[in-house]
């Protein structure tokens, strides 16, 4: 079962080290395997919305055909109508399309396979390797037992050929409940692999298909289902994850059973991707939707493809974030910083730099003209040559963060307070002459004089130490900002208290809603459009947005905070 798991790291004509997926296959293609032809698919089920494990796994699949001239087949395996939905199907195909990849028309369902399946189990019934079970589920576990001790064969396992096929066909008609019989494959009870130990092929399920409607009320299981699919489709590498690895001998097992073909698909497996602060079950997401916990599947908190998107990632960035890991052998956590940094990287080349303050302080410039609306050109993005200028109107009363100002600062605080100087990004040199409080001692506004001759461009050169972002207080608009932040406060949120679950592990400030004051260059801004709020963090607009109000979401910070503040 480990016979690839100790292949040799090799590295391609640029020096790069290739996986171990891409060792073997060059192998098979060298040896001339299945004519030397490269075939994946990415088999998901429409359960639920793809996350970013999937993404990686997707990018893996469709990576690897377009690297050996291959082809890449998109199948849903939808084998358990009680869980699945048109829904589920639409978002997942968006998903990868989105992530830039294009199945052309190799769009697949296991439903397809459904009339082929069934005469594949009858084969079976026929040969005498498998049975009609009328044992409850938790009878057939009991009777499994344990990898150390071998299994109790089931009293109804040498059932005659006839009887088996009768019952089988009876099931097909619907005559039986839920729960009364399966059928099982006849194999080994005292393998010490329990996934040998006469499995389940099918179970009965009075269920509606989203595709084949109440045609069937049978339905295959996923192990008897896999390899069958991958051979019907001419796949010749089958990528699964580790937890998998055990199902090969099984794989294998039917495939032998009940092909005559030389052809034969195999599996593979890589280790799945778990991120710190992060779930990546689907049961546990499903659980924080339909309790209430986010605002849906594409909440920008939710690990979802869906919810990265709406959050401001980038295809790219995930797709560098996968091939930035890496395909491992064995399980390991990977610190969702890389995300973070990926998603960051990229936003730094192409997000045009606005001013946003989101904790607005006001500042009157006291000797600058009453009335005078200024038109200043500023760069929008300092990393992309073709970025371009925008105006930006500077005006006698404009916004500061708030954390911008000290009353008493420290020596290393370089930003403004009484008798200090600033520059204002773009604009000028300002001093802080006075400062006003409310009735409960906070300030409320800031009086400053400003040099003309230090207008940005000018040439004359003031030596401050801080450069500080505002907005016009006459021309700003109001914005929602969403700052998101980790939905978990641990690091590994799977592990909680005792008798309590992961969702006590939720972080309590993972979404603060503010009104911002942002600069009008932007007011017409489209949903996914994303900036750089400058010293802020990269935003994005949300699809809430209408044309009275914008609404922005964080989509990460500048720098990574969180590392400061875990170290």
């Amino acid at each position: 079962m480990n016979d690839y798991k100790n292949a040799p790291e090799h590295q391609d004509s640029e020096g790069k080290s290739k996986n171990f997926l891409e060792i073997f296959i060059e192998e098979d293609i060298r040896k001339g395997k299945n004519e030397s032809r490269v075939h994946t698919r990415f088999p998901p089920e429409p359960n639920g919305y793809l996350h970013i494990g999937h993404a990686k796994s997707i990018c893996l699949n469709f990576g690897l055909a377009n690297k050996y001239n291959g082809l890449c087949n998109l199948r849903f395996d939808d084998t358990n109508p009680s869980k699945e939905e048109e829904e589920y199907v639409n978002s997942i195909m968006e998903d990868v399309r989105w992530l830039g990849f294009d199945w052309e028309d190799r769009l697949f369902y296991a439903s397809d396979y459904f009339d082929q399946l069934f005469e594949w189990a009858v084969k079976l019934i026929k040969n005498g390797k498998a049975y009609v079970d009328d044992q409850t589920s938790e009878q057939i576990s009991i009777q499994r037992g344990v990898p150390t001790r071998p299994g109790t064969e089931s009293p109804f396992r040498n059932r005659p050929v006839d009887e088996n096929l009768d019952l089988f066909m009876r099931m097909k008609k619907g005559e039986f409940k839920e729960g009364t019989h399966v059928l099982r494959a006849k194999i080994d009870m005292a393998s010490p692999n329990m996934h040998m130990r006469d499995p389940v092929l099918y179970r009965i399920m009075h269920t509606s298909h989203h595709r084949t409607g109440d045609t069937w009320c049978i339905y295959p299981m996923y192990d008897f289902t896999h390899g069958q699919s991958d051979y019907l489709e001419g796949i010749t590498h089958s990528i699964c994850t580790l937890e998998f690895e055990i199902h090969r001998p099984l794989y294998d097992w039917f495939l032998d059973n009940l092909i005559e073909t030389e052809y034969r698909p195999r599996q593979y497996e890589f280790a799945r991707l778990n991120l710190s602060y992060t779930v990546m079950s689907k049961r546990k997401l499903l659980e924080l939707v339909n309790e209430k916990y986010v605002k849906g599947w594409d909440d920008p908190r939710m690990p979802t493809v869906s919810g990265l998107r709406r959050r401001g990632y980038t295809p790219e960035s995930i797709r560098n974030f996968a091939d930035r890991i890496g395909i491992a052998k064995r399980e390991n956590v990977i610190d969702v910083g890389v995300l973070e940094f990926s998603i960051r990287e990229h936003l730094n080349k192409i997000a045009p730099r606005i001013f946003a303050v989101l904790d607005p302080l006001k500042v009157i410039i006291t000797n600058y003209p009453e009335g005078k609306i200024e038109e200043l050109t500023i760069e929008n993005n300092p990393e992309d040559l073709d970025g371009g200028t925008r105006i930006v109107p500077f005006t006698k009363e404009i916004y500061i963060e708030r954390s911008d100002f000290m009353e008493d600062p420290p020596n290393k605080f370089f930003r403004l307070g009484p008798g200090r100087e600033v520059r204002l990004k773009g604009a000028y040199v300002i001093k802080c002459e006075d400062f006003k409080k409310d009735e409960n001692g906070n300030i409320v506004e800031l009086y400053c004089t400003y040099d003309p001759e230090t207008k940005s461009g000018s040439g004359v050169q003031r030596k401050v130490k801080g450069t500080l972002h505002w907005v016009s207080m006459e021309t700003a608009i109001d914005a929602e900002v969403r700052i998101y932040d980790r939905l978990f406060k641990t690091e590994n949120p799977d592990i909680a208290e005792e008798g309590k679950d992961f969702k006590d592990n939720i972080n309590p400030e993972s979404l603060t809603v503010v009104t911002g004051k942002i600069e009008p260059a932007i007011k017409n801004a489209k949903a996914g459009e994303k900036f750089q709020f400058q010293r802020l963090g990269y935003f994005c607009v949300d699809p809430d947005s209408t044309s009275e109000k914008l609404v922005f979401n964080r989509t990460v910070t500048l720098k990574d905070t969180w590392a400061k503040m875990n170290r």
